[in-house]
């Protein structure tokens, strides 16, 4: 499900921000330069909101506030796993047949895209003697495949039995947090998104991976970027985030399985169809035909 690729060196950028009043605004900010080119938007991405995190942080949480952090979990929950529930994906195991191995816990881990072992091996670190530790040659040996070589059997009944364990369940929170929610949100601040956006930005980021191709989350923001200024370029933000769900959604429709966009077309557009760029409560969506609701 999803892949990682590791950052590339950062690069400075000159910028100021502009406060806004709270936390259903979106950040001002305005930035002088982007990427360099197309396809290098991510390692640039993210160097730039690793320099500027002291800045970034200083904006209103947004999506990072608690209230806020639970809805977009809820969101997610509901595409992933077709529940809001999402406290009940901890131990949920399977593979789903699109070439990634097992996929597990809360954001869909994965055995074949390396975060499933980075989750598992920080785990071990601090909790040695815990029922996935023996699984842990395995899941460097089918590390980028699909293969189940040593981890079958006994690998799913370790993994529900591990999410049993309130430090299996922590750490899941923490890779995610460290993986994907974090860097999408720094990022969608540095754009000038406001919760909506940021939203957008991290189910995209859980969906597509952190990669650089047209299938990776920083080339659909590059492509993105390539259609339709940012707010902090100046652009209108709810043109921008139109932009960013074409190139999503054409990233799905590309895959050869689980090619559904409702997850975009009756959920995220329909937010930014009613101009809720704060992500304010009600709301309410479908996925897969499903009716949802959080109010």
């Amino acid at each position: 499900m999803t892949r990682l690729v590791l950052f590339g060196a950062p690069i400075a950028i000159v910028a100021s921000i502009l406060f806004s009043g709270g936390d259903s605004e979106p950040p001002s900010i305005t930035q002088t330069s982007g990427p360099e080119k197309p396809g290098t938007a991510k390692p640039e991405a993210a160097g730039q909101a690793d320099e500027r995190t002291e800045e970034i942080d200083a904006l209103p949480p947004g999506l990072a506030a608690p209230a806020m952090k639970e809805t977009a979990s809820r969101l997610v929950a509901s595409a992933e796993a077709s529940t809001l529930d999402w406290r009940s994906q901890y131990g949920a195991i399977e593979d789903v047949g699109d070439g990634t191995g097992y996929t597990a816990g809360i954001v869909g881990f994965c055995s074949g895209t390396n975060d499933m072992l980075q989750l598992v091996e920080a785990y071990t670190e601090k909790h040695p003697g815990n029922p996935l530790a023996p699984f842990l040659p395995a899941l460097r040996a089918v590390d980028g495949t699909d293969s189940h070589e040593g981890l079958d059997p006994g690998f799913t009944d370790a993994w529900r039995e591990a999410a049993e364990d309130p430090a299996f369940r922590a750490a899941q929170d923490a890779t995610r947090d460290r993986l994907y929610f974090e860097p999408a949100v720094r990022l969608a601040k540095m754009d000038g998104l406001g919760t909506l956006g940021q939203f957008i930005y991290y189910d995209a980021m859980v969906l597509h991976g952190p990669g650089v191709g047209a299938d990776g989350f920083y080339g659909i923001r590059d492509a993105a970027m390539g259609s339709a200024d940012t707010a902090a370029e100046g652009g209108d933000e709810a043109a921008y985030l139109d932009a960013f769900l074409d190139e999503s959604r054409s990233a799905i429709r590309a895959r050869k399985v689980q090619r559904d966009t409702t997850r975009i077309d009756t959920a995220q557009r329909v937010f930014l169809r009613e101009g809720n760029l704060g992500l304010r409560k009600p709301l309410v969506w479908q996925v897969y035909g499903e009716t949802f609701r959080i109010t």
